[in-house]
């Protein structure tokens, strides 16, 4: 099988190669011309010199085109001028038409062969040929050659400039891939960790708490001590469980619609309860949302929303009393959490600067607003507005 694949492989000749053949082949047919030829001067050796001359000339065609046009016209001359049997007008051009055209040099190629057919005219003319001859029948035929020979360097050119298009195409298309692929990486790694942020940081946060609780009414209060474990248990289950989940969403495959979790405002209540086991009394007033289905992705940002507040209350705020709240109002879901607690925000260079921060964004992304600050009064409140129209 692989020696029938090989055979069928076509052969590949490198340019040096491919000028060589055309430069010996064009020296070959200008030498049968002349050997075959009439003139006033039998061909001598300098005639075939010219000829091979002619074909040299086609070596160095793609780095010097104009100068082999220049310098097949000067020896067109001189091979007339000695009166050695005739080649024609437009057969020694040939090559040097092709090679010009296919340079991009197509206005010094016909300049060329203008020079060469007026030249030749006007000799000939001069020697008393009868013009209607000249015109009608060897003008047509040589310009035919002529344009043959422009027309098939024009599409030589043409289909290489082509093809270095396509390839710069490719290897652009090929770099936009990358980048967007670079893009979406970074984008889901963006997302998982603000999931990780949300999700582990509130676990971990209610955690601390109960586990200070436990640590004090060790040997003072033991039914307290074993109510804070018991909801440490519950809280490093769930916590378990959110980590199970993206770690589920990181192994599913893109069409899987059953890969990851999306999590609702009807699980608020969990936050609510995990908050108060923290010793926060936390009142829940769903308003106008309780019963109404929203866009997937809006309830996602806003259950993440209350999480982070609700995190942020229990670890920073000092606040014995906060208050989640929903309300749809103007064709957006309107949230917000208020506590009682210091009314500043936490420390430069705390993970809660970093949950307001994936807040904004996550709210940004959906078209919305999000505003945290001290409230009226004492305590701190994050407000957010998501529209409900969600363009995907």
């Amino acid at each position: 099988m692989s020696v029938r694949a090989r055979s069928r492989r076509p052969l590949e000749i490198s340019p040096r190669s491919a000028d060589a053949l055309l430069g010996a082949g064009f020296a070959v047919a200008l030498a049968l011309i002349i050997a075959l030829g009439l003139g006033n001067r039998a061909a001598d050796p300098l005639a075939y010199v010219f000829a091979a001359g002619f074909g040299a000339l086609v070596l160095i065609r793609r780095r010097h085109p104009l100068a082999v046009l220049c310098a097949t016209i000067a020896g067109i001359f001189g091979y007339y001028t000695l009166e050695y049997p005739p080649l024609g007008v437009a057969v020694p051009l040939l090559a040097a038409l092709f090679a010009a055209a296919d340079a991009g040099r197509l206005g010094w190629a016909v300049a060329g062969a203008a020079l060469v057919c007026a030249v030749a005219l006007w000799f000939r003319l001069h020697e008393g040929e009868a013009a209607g001859y000249l015109v009608g029948y060897e003008g047509v035929s040589n310009l035919a050659l002529i344009v043959t020979a422009l027309a098939l360097g024009s599409l030589v050119r043409s289909r290489r400039l082509r093809a270095a298009q396509q390839a710069e195409i490719d290897r652009l298309t090929g770099e936009q891939a990358e980048r967007q692929a670079e893009l979406r990486v970074r984008t889901e790694r963006e997302r998982l960790s603000r999931d990780l942020h949300d999700t582990v940081g509130h676990m971990m946060a209610v955690i601390t708490v109960q586990a200070g609780v436990a640590a004090e009414a060790i040997g003072r209060d033991d039914d307290a001590a074993r109510t804070a474990v018991g909801h440490i248990l519950d809280t490093g289950r769930r916590s378990l469980r959110e980590v199970r989940g993206l770690v589920r969403v990181l192994r599913a495959d893109e069409t899987d619609p059953d890969g990851g979790r999306v999590h609702s405002l009807a699980e608020v209540p969990e936050l609510v309860g995990a908050a108060r086991k923290a010793g926060v009394d936390v009142r829940f007033e769903p308003g106008s949302v309780a019963g109404r289905a929203l866009p997937s992705q809006v309830e996602a940002a806003a259950y993440r929303i209350v999480q982070e507040s609700l995190t942020n209350i229990v670890r920073h705020a000092h606040a014995t009393r906060a208050c989640v709240s929903t309300a749809i109002e103007d064709g957006a879901l309107h949230v917000a959490v208020t506590d009682n607690g210091a009314g500043s925000p936490a420390p430069p260079g705390d993970s809660a600067r970093n949950g307001l921060a994936g807040m904004r964004e996550r709210v940004r992304l959906l078209g919305g607003t999000l505003t945290a600050g001290p409230a009226d009064g004492t305590g701190f409140a994050v407000r957010a507005r998501i529209p409900l129209e969600v363009t995907e």
